[in-house]
């Protein structure tokens, strides 16, 4: 067994071999940086990735939009608690599972390697869909606030091509850097919130009232909508076990963060979504989102604050969208560099700073794609006659709702996995710990799975029937088959890749 100090300590789906440094700067063997991030960083990354002001401002009013229910509260307290239980078991797991492609490692050590390559590519679709799909409301935010404040014709795709290089600069440096960056975007992001919260609960026009909160305001056929929408808002409270190899304590520090992340998301977002209905008034909650979208919070402050407030939010909601990226981006770069590193992909792809320990190479494999689908919906969107909201209606909602999707299947997957895992070694552990926390997880994850399916083409704004209802959850799921047909292959015709990958420590 490796000691957890070791320069190179084997982590589950790390072949034994290695090759030589690529160069003087970039080398397949440094690996990630050890013992870097604390539980405080690791916090930050988590919910950075959760973008709490791109919520409160866009997810909540987007929900009681859509869904046109007042009980939208509820629904990220629901979900709050079905994640707490899954990260029950995830939690014990990542006491003895460090990689960084974590439900590649997870379900690997829990179903079989096959399973985990399966897992593995489904995953690299889905957070790189998560992370590009932010570049199109990204790219319409700044855009907007550029033209409105300078008067500049700024389009969509420039605005987004800036965000793209500093995030790509950012990827390429040692991952504490982007952590004190996010930390301090995150805590401005609390901030005006915090204010918003304060001003609604101040104005009240209907007085505070706590009906969203009552069952007639969500226990209806509408719930559904509610859930499907509300677990976007969660996307990224798991990526704490990515970082697993470079955090401090890799015992303690991924269950401690992935705890503290979900409790804060959840209770600040019931909280929030509460008190922006108390603020706009529960009787007009649903209508006024229906009429200004994710407008409605700055709209709200400018009414009621003043348009410098309005306007300090316009920012903070694109710092929290570009913190979104950050997140994700070292989330979809980490992914690549496991998979490099096992063979399951090309080995390059495990390249790394040598000084700064950053996954280089997965960092630019990233970058590529992003850049190249912005491209694409760039000269896709030319001339449409949706104009200045082509990328949110298209790029932002269709990557990031089929993302959404993909991961609440590998979460419902890696619940099983835990089981599994513990089965016929309890390494200590309750049956609450091992079986039913994840059993329980695995249920209500399966449900929501199946409510997002159900509602998919209301998530994505299609009016009737639409060929994306089946082709976005298809290429997730799609991916999936595909890794599992490469693991097969894998086993076939490189059996000494795959023994590495099926014997290797687990912890």
């Amino acid at each position: 067994m490796a000691r957890p100090d070791d320069l190179e300590e084997r982590h589950p789906m790390t072949p034994p071999s290695t090759t030589a440094s690529t160069s003087e700067h970039l080398s397949t063997q440094a690996g990630l940086a050890r013992r870097t991030l604390t539980v405080r960083h690791l916090v930050f990354l988590i919910i950075a990735a959760s973008a709490p002001l791109t919520v409160v401002a866009g997810g909540a009013p987007t929900s009681f939009a859509v869904t046109g229910l007042t009980g939208v509260p509820v629904g990220y307290l629901g979900l709050g608690i079905i994640l707490v239980v899954f990260a029950v078991g995830y939690g014990a797991m990542s006491a003895h599972v460090h990689n960084a492609g974590a439900f590649y490692a997870y379900v690997s050590s829990g179903l079989g390697v096959r399973q985990g390559i399966g897992a593995a590519m489904l995953a690299l679709v889905s957070y790189n869909a998560m992370q590009i799909g932010l570049y199109g409301i990204f790219g319409f935010a700044l855009s907007s606030l550029v033209s409105a404040k300078t008067g500049l014709d700024l389009p969509w795709w420039g605005a987004a091509l800036i965000g793209f290089v500093a995030v790509g600069w950012l990827g390429m440096n040692k991952i504490d850097l982007s952590a004190k960056v996010v930390g301090v975007l995150v805590l401005l992001e609390f901030a005006v919130v915090i204010v918003v919260d304060v001003i609604s609960f101040m104005v009240a026009p209907e007085g505070v009232t706590a009906a969203p909160f009552a069952p007639e305001a969500w226990a209806t056929h509408g719930i559904g909508a509610i859930l499907a929408f509300g677990i976007a808002a969660f996307m990224g409270f798991e990526s704490g076990a990515i970082y697993s190899e470079e955090v401090k304590d890799p015992r303690r520090s991924v269950a401690r963060a992935t705890f503290i992340a979900v409790a804060i998301i959840s209770l600040f977002y019931a909280f929030s979504s509460w008190a922006l209905a108390v603020g706009v008034g529960v009787s007009d909650i649903v209508p006024l989102s229906q009429k200004y979208g994710p407008d409605l919070v700055f709209v709200f402050l400018e009414q009621q604050g003043s348009t410098l407030m309005a306007d300090i939010g316009n920012v903070l909601f694109i710092t929290s969208l570009f913190a979104a990226l950050m997140a994700f981006h070292h989330a979809a770069a980490r992914y690549f560099f496991s998979l490099g590193r096992s063979r399951v992909l090309p080995r390059l792809l495990a390249a790394s700073g040598r000084h700064n320990h950053a996954p280089i190479a997965g960092s630019m494999a990233q970058s590529v794609l992003a850049l190249a689908l912005i491209v694409i919906f760039a000269i896709a969107g030319a001339g449409s006659e949706l104009g200045a909201l082509f990328p949110v209606v298209t790029m932002f909602t269709w990557l990031t709702n089929a993302a959404a999707f993909g991961l609440v299947f590998l979460l419902c997957v890696t619940s099983l996995a835990v089981i599994a895992y513990f089965r016929t070694d309890h390494r200590g552990y309750s049956p609450l710990v091992r079986l039913w926390a994840p059993a329980v997880s695995a249920l209500a994850l399966g449900i929501v799975f199946v409510l997002i399916l159900v509602n998919f083409d209301v998530m994505i704004g299609a009016e009737g029937p639409s060929p994306l209802v089946v082709v976005m959850p298809a290429i997730i799921i799609g991916a999936g088959v595909v890794g599992l047909v490469w693991g097969e292959i894998l086993r076939r015709s490189k059996p000494e890749v795959f023994a590495g990958l099926r014997d290797a420590d687990v912890g």
